[in-house]
């Protein structure tokens, strides 16, 4: 293994393709289709596929066709050595030479019994997607977690297809704004227990490094602003990705949240969002 992380470290000393080992490590577990991976990252077709030969080559990463198109995902296993050759060899696993995240044990200062958990959806606009897993979990488990939603580029107004499903769901619509991500950084910010992003193009830009390393992971799901057809076809897109929230949420707000170390937890995160989208709404 040794001998493979020069060459993982050289691959990686390129700017652009730490930038797409980075990109892909906030997607996991996540295959990334490449023409996405190229808009994210302003790079012409055939140089990401430079790029993601080299890497493949020193193992970071892996490849799948599905259908026509080639799809990437980080090798965690590979991601893991690397850091770890870091960590434990370079550093002699000395916290007071580097620091460490904690694999196990309670999230954020206190125990998870003693309080609510803060949790903090993010998308590009704040207008549809992020908005749902907001009024959803606030209304389906506000006992035990105190929902926000913030937007990289938030609109200036909420969609109002995304208004009238959730109305129709019998949600509070009347406190909901579209707000920037910036409003909940600051050294000041509020400290967040959990940090989703519920659309892809909020997962691939450079979103802050929270304090206090809450749980994150990637629940994106299709825009359904970008629905065409009648009024009937658009509020059904928003009807089916409200469904999909809701499913998402209620696996969420039944995780023993209390019995979970944090490693586990992370997996639990990760796999709520892979649960299928497709199905009648709610």
């Amino acid at each position: 293994m040794k001998t493979l992380i020069p060459n993982r470290l050289a691959t990686l000393g390129h700017p652009q393709r730490l930038a797409l080992f980075r990109l892909l490590m906030r997607r996991y577990p996540d295959r990334v289709p490449a023409t996405e991976l190229a808009h994210a990252l302003g790079l012409k077709p055939n140089t990401l596929s430079t790029y993601v030969n080299a890497m493949m080559q020193v193992g970071l990463i892996s490849q799948q066709r599905v259908g026509t198109s080639l799809r990437y995902a980080i090798d965690l296993d590979a991601a893991r050595e690397t850091i770890d050759f870091l960590s434990q060899d370079c550093c002699r696993g000395r916290p007071d030479i580097c620091s460490f995240n904690p694999s196990s044990g309670p999230i954020g200062d206190l125990p998870m019994t003693d309080r609510k958990y803060n949790v903090l959806f993010i998308c590009t606009g704040n207008s549809a997607r992020s908005i749902f897993a907001e009024c959803i979990l606030r209304d389906l488990a506000g006992d035990r977690f105190v929902a926000y939603s913030a937007g990289t580029k938030p609109r200036s107004t909420l969609n109002p297809f995304a208004l009238n499903v959730l109305e129709q769901k019998g949600h509070d619509v009347s406190a909901l704004w579209s707000k920037n991500v910036t409003e909940f950084q600051g050294p000041d910010a509020l400290a967040f227990d959990f940090v989703f992003t519920v659309c892809n193009q909020a997962a691939n830009e450079e979103c802050p490094s929270w304090p206090g390393q809450p749980i994150s992971a990637h629940w994106g799901l299709p825009d359904p602003v970008k629905a065409e057809g009648s009024d009937a076809q658009k509020s059904l897109a928003f009807q089916q990705t409200y469904g999909a929230l809701y499913n998402r949420m209620t696996a969420f707000a039944a995780l023993p949240l209390a019995s979970l170390d944090r490693m586990s937890l992370q997996k639990a995160a990760d796999e709520i969002g892979q649960i299928k989208i497709e199905g009648p709404s709610l």
